[in-house]
């Protein structure tokens, strides 16, 4: 039955599904020779990989469409995947051989790979790993488990897929190369597919996983010497006299809060991707269904060794600079909180000094009011003695020293009246302000 016509589908719909179906893994036959490289692309110009791989066909007389994030190529000889993830590239090789061909020449399956490209891969290697699969009748368990015991070589082992291949490694580069060796005992080829691809992104994970590692060393000696400072801006703190005392501890904490939050966003990405990324080896080992092999560690034993230290190292660095972080944070908000008390009781103390001032003030400007009323009655009273002087035969028998004397209080009176109006109208006016 088709979908009806009349469903309005999301425009995502068939991009998620065929994300979902995205990447699995190349069947596979032994024999066959696998070499895979991963290369971080930081600092790569977008698009580099797309074209290289675009380059590559244009050699080998094949066309390639480099759209997209991933693309399985035939070339013949050999088989390509590449894939496009957030960090890097990944390029893994495919060549079928036949039975017994190349045991004794250590070659690979890079060997048919026109060894210009391979120099001019775009990006900084971090992964490069060989993986042979061989089926049990070319190479037998008990030959290799006889040729490691002379040697003393630490290996890693297990047989996985619920005993239907055994795998060996040890996780050291011999020419630059990593090396797996599968042994086919009843694998399907999805089955082969399945584990070689467990395998690569094991090392291919690991080894991303540790790029946080030498950073969360670096982030352990700067925190080793902030916590230090920190400690150091404590104690002045409680030595502080005074508000520049306090003010100066301030200035310090804040510029070592500033550098703390700078190494937080700084690293915050890079342990979010360890964790992440550990995470990732730890589901692949699980789903190799792994057994053990007497005498050999198993992945995840190798592992829980070997990895886990330097992830929980990543984690504890992670979550001192988040206490770090916090501590500063709380330090200086105590501090700025001490220095706004401080400077609140200095401005209760201004604003005191000020309705002092104010109070003074009043009262000269009362005492100048009380003058002006003495003043403004003098001269008025001697405005008062001219007009009678002036009319003397016309007061008769009133003198000018009488009228003048009988003028004064109403003068007093009439100006301490008008001074007082006019308060009272000025304060009604600031009042209504």
């Amino acid at each position: 039955m088709t979908l009806p016509d009349h469903f309005a589908e999301h425009d995502l719909r068939q991009a998620l599904n065929d994300e979902f179906h995205a990447r699995p893994p190349v069947p596979l036959e032994s024999p066959q020779l696998i070499s895979y490289l991963a290369l971080h692309h930081e600092g790569e110009a977008p698009g580099a990989a797309q074209q290289h791989l675009i380059a590559l066909g244009k050699l080998l007389g094949r066309p390639i469409d480099a759209a997209g994030t991933h693309r399985l190529i035939d070339f013949g000889t050999f088989q390509l995947k590449w894939e496009l993830h957030n960090e890097f590239s990944s390029y893994t090789f495919f060549r079928a051989i036949a039975r017994g061909e190349g045991l004794d020449s250590g070659t690979s399956a890079l060997a048919v790979v026109p060894d210009a490209w391979l120099k001019s891969l775009p990006g900084k290697l971090i992964v490069a790993t060989h993986v042979e699969l061989r089926s049990a009748a070319e190479v037998t368990p008990d030959s290799v488990m006889a040729q490691l015991s002379p040697t003393g070589r630490q290996m890693v082992g297990a047989t996985v897929a619920d005993g239907a291949a055994w795998v060996f490694t040890d996780f050291l580069f011999e020419d630059g190369f990593s090396r797996f060796l599968v042994i086919d005992v009843s694998l399907t080829r999805r089955q082969a597919g399945r584990t070689v691809q467990r395998l690569v992104e094991i090392e291919t994970y690991r080894l991303m996983a540790l790029l946080a590692f030498p950073v969360a060393k670096e982030v352990g000696r700067l925190l080793g010497a902030s916590e230090q400072r920190l400690a150091d801006l404590m104690d002045r703190t409680g030595s502080a006299r005074n508000t520049e005392d306090e003010r100066s501890v301030l200035a310090d904490l804040t510029t070592m809060a500033a550098e703390v939050e700078h190494s937080v966003a700084r690293t915050t990405f890079r342990f979010g991707a360890a964790r992440a990324y550990h995470s990732l080896v730890m589901q692949r080992i699980a789903e190799l269904r792994e057994r053990r092999i007497i005498g050999l560690p198993t992945f995840h034993e190798f592992m829980e060794r070997r990895l886990l230290p330097a992830m929980n190292t990543c984690e504890t660095m992670a979550r001192r600079q988040e206490d770090l972080s916090s501590r500063v944070a709380r330090n200086s908000q105590l501090l700025r909180t001490r220095v706004e008390v401080e400077l609140e009781r200095q401005n209760q103390e201004l604003l005191g000094q000020m309705n002092r001032r104010a109070k003074l003030q009043l009262h000269l400007q009362q005492t100048v009011e009380g003058l002006s009323v003495v003043a403004i009655t003098y001269y008025g009273s001697q405005l008062v003695q001219y007009m009678a002087k002036g009319l003397k035969h016309q007061i008769e028998p009133l003198t000018p020293e009488g009228i003048t004397a009988a003028a004064i209080p109403l003068i007093a009176g009439f100006v301490a009246f008008g001074l007082h109006r006019m308060r009272k109208h000025l304060a009604a006016a600031d009042a209504g302000h």
